[in-house]
């Protein structure tokens, strides 16, 4: 499915699980959608899974929004004491429009205490999820949930009851947006249909490792390295900085709101708390500045300070070819929570943080030109799928290790993705059935029932009987 044919469908209000390969271009829509939403007086909730991932779509964690907090499991008077808040009650009917990035990082039994939150303080208990528009995006081969030291392997969210309930329309967009590199690409998608473990494609990945290990030695290049281990991370960075001569610059960070919300965004935030800089270190951009030029996970060498401290950054490559070799004074910036408009909490910091080396876990959602990545203590589903991901093109990896564990895909993800590639395919004929004026009218229609401006209202029309009877996919 297209990114054009996917807005369509989300402007009718349907309940939409967005999926597809890195790079087709799913967080752009949701931006799209997000920003098509406040132009029609629609303020969506916008959380994410985890801290970082609500970092990059500018919100917070689904935890937070809902009130439940850490627990994942909730009894009648756990959702009883979260009714008596008045704060989050009113956040819950002032929304409309429910958003979930890196949905496959969430647990069956998480989604399931948010639907009942929303369900018991919205006071439409049989409504899957309050009558919330849930839109949730992500790409099942990439990270998986977490798991708990209680429990030996954590549910995927669509194995949850309220995934059922809610009913989603399934988009799965096609187009490719970052690889453009053909054996790059064939590489991703023979992992994509569990044949990364085969002999023809372990025997690229290891004839890149022995080339790289006979021709590039780490650190000969300023490109980030990714790694399974913080530990690893912060002993390459600190190692590296310290080599470099010259005076240290140092940035604090400034925050402000409640404890609780700061702490969230200083742990999603990818620019440190305390940045440490000096001439000629690498580092990459943890913020989207289109206008300046760069964005979220642009590499550069800082070249100097000017008079006021700030860093000039030249870029490795810009956003275009007429920017690679940019020169950027980089000035703080801020990351947000916000609700209905208002700023509940905010932290500033230069958009910047080390990049000789990142973990592949902070990597997921990033576009990388290069990177120079250790896969030989892979542990995880998905963690060799997301490293190999983040680069635009094969050229671009010096690959230093791997083991039989990089490759490997969850073998109920390989089901359940042709299941999803089914409904998107039934998905889009049944709109393409839709004449113009009934698409029209029924996001028309939408924007009525959540209050959004400029929107009229047929009741008569056919449309709107479709509308009201959302075509759905069925699960499995």
């Amino acid at each position: 499915m297209t990114q054009a044919n996917a807005l369509e469908i989300l402007k009718t209000g349907a309940n939409v699980f967005l999926t597809g390969e890195p790079g087709s271009g799913k967080t752009h829509l949701i931006n799209c959608y997000i920003r098509y939403l406040k132009e029609h007086g629609v303020e969506p909730a916008v959380t994410a899974s985890t801290g970082i991932a609500a970092t990059h779509v500018g919100g917070q964690t689904i935890h937070s929004w809902s009130g439940i907090g850490i627990k994942h499991i909730l009894s009648e008077a756990d959702v009883d004491a979260l009714s008596t808040k008045e704060y989050l009650v009113k956040r819950l009917l002032h929304t409309s429009v429910l958003i979930i990035d890196e949905i496959s990082m969430l647990d069956a039994d998480t989604f399931s205490a948010v639907d009942a939150v929303c369900r018991s303080l919205r006071r439409l208990p049989e409504k899957p999820f309050g009558g919330l528009q849930v839109i949730a995006v992500g790409d099942f081969f990439q990270l998986p949930p977490i798991t708990r030291r209680d429990e030996e392997s954590a549910r995927f969210v669509f194995e949850s009851p309220s995934w059922k309930d809610a009913e989603f329309l399934v988009t799965y967009l096609h187009e490719q947006h970052r690889h453009t590199d053909a054996l790059h690409s064939a590489i991703l998608s023979s992992i994509r249909r569990g044949e990364g473990g085969d002999e023809d494609s372990f025997a690229q990945l290891s004839a890149l490792c022995e080339e790289c290990a006979n021709t590039v030695q780490v650190g000969d290049e300023d490109v980030p390295e990714l790694y399974t281990h913080n530990a690893d991370v912060d002993r390459i960075n600190d190692e590296r900085l310290a080599k470099l001569p010259g005076k240290s610059h140092f940035y604090k960070m400034y925050t402000h709101g409640k404890t609780a919300l700061v702490e969230q965004l200083q742990r999603g935030c990818l620019s440190p708390e305390i940045l440490e800089l000096k001439v000629g270190a690498a580092v990459m951009f943890t913020k989207n500045n289109f206008e300046a030029g760069y964005a979220n996970g642009t590499l550069g060498t800082v070249e100097r300070f000017e008079e006021n401290n700030a860093p000039v950054v030249k870029l490795h490559s810009g956003l275009s070819a007429d920017e690679t070799g940019k020169k950027v004074a980089v000035e703080a910036a801020e990351w947000m929570i916000e609700e209905n408009g208002k700023v509940l909490a905010r932290v500033g910091q230069l958009p910047l943080r080390l990049a000789w080396a990142i973990t592949i876990h902070k990597s997921q959602g990033m576009s990388l030109d290069a990177a120079i990545m250790d896969l030989s203590k892979t542990f995880e589903y998905g963690q060799g799928y997301v490293a190999l991901s983040r680069v635009r093109t094969l050229k671009g990896i010096t690959l230093r290790g791997i083991n039989g564990n990089a490759l490997r895909v969850h073998p109920q993800i390989l089901v359940w993705d042709e299941h999803f590639k089914e409904l998107s395919a039934h998905a889009e004929e049944a709109f393409a059935r839709l004449s113009p004026s009934e698409l029209a009218l029924m996001q028309v229609n939408f924007l009525s029932a959540v209050g959004g401006k400029s929107a009229k209202v047929s009741s008569s029309s056919s449309a709107t009987k479709k509308y009201r009877g959302r075509p759905r996919g069925k699960a499995v």
